[in-house]
């Protein structure tokens, strides 16, 4: 993308290591490695799976090196790096403010369709499935869900009683502005006032 987003940024680590490992072999067309590296150093990376995906970039390494490993080298070869991970918290411990989210799932797919809207109040810095657990307690019988356990965090596998099917190839889509989240909803924090959709969707 214009930006030097390859994808999204789940992907990013594990496709910057395939194509500096592979960039003498096929070269396809050129890429900025700078650009790239901005989107990393600019997003705050807080699942564990984007973190080992994406460190050893950060050092000219790809998986592949691993190989290549001299264990007797020492601690000479690990560089250290600085990650800036900003605390869940305000540092004095306090509150923060409330904010307004507008959340809508959507059904245009299957069965019979529908669209419902909530407006919840959850603290600021919450992240989406905050929302989600606040419009669930508010209106179970229309905006309750359910997730499964990944590597990269919570998956909403279900809403409305709807479920995701692999073999149909549907899932359930999250958007802001028309525009796919590129985070989950446990690291994604909605803005005040942010209209987040859920859309039933194929792949």
């Amino acid at each position: 993308k214009a930006d030097g987003m390859i994808g999204n940024i789940y992907s990013m680590g594990l496709v910057m290591q395939a194509l500096g490992a592979t960039g003498k072999f096929y070269a396809p067309r050129e890429w900025d490695c700078a650009q790239a590296l901005s989107v990393v150093y600019n997003h705050e990376y807080r699942q564990p799976m984007a973190i080992a995906q994406v460190l050893p970039v950060l050092v000219g390494r790809s998986y592949l090196d691993a190989a290549d490993l001299d264990c007797a080298a020492g601690s000479g070869m690990s560089p250290s790096l600085q990650l800036s991970l900003s605390p869940e918290l305000t540092t004095t411990g306090a509150p923060r403010a409330p904010i307004t989210v507008h959340y809508s799932i959507v059904n245009k797919l299957q069965g019979k369709h529908f669209s419902h809207d909530i407006s919840v109040r959850v603290p600021g810095g919450s992240t989406l499935l905050a929302v989600l657990q606040a419009a669930a307690a508010e209106k179970p019988n229309i905006f309750s869900f359910k997730t499964e356990q990944t590597s990269w965090g919570p998956m909403v596998v279900s809403i409305h009683g709807l479920a995701a099917n692999a073999d149909d190839r549907t899932y359930w889509q999250f958007l802001s502005g028309g525009d796919a989240l590129q985070e989950g909803v446990g690291t994604y924090k909605p803005w005040d006032g942010e209209h987040i959709q859920a859309v039933f969707s194929t792949y």
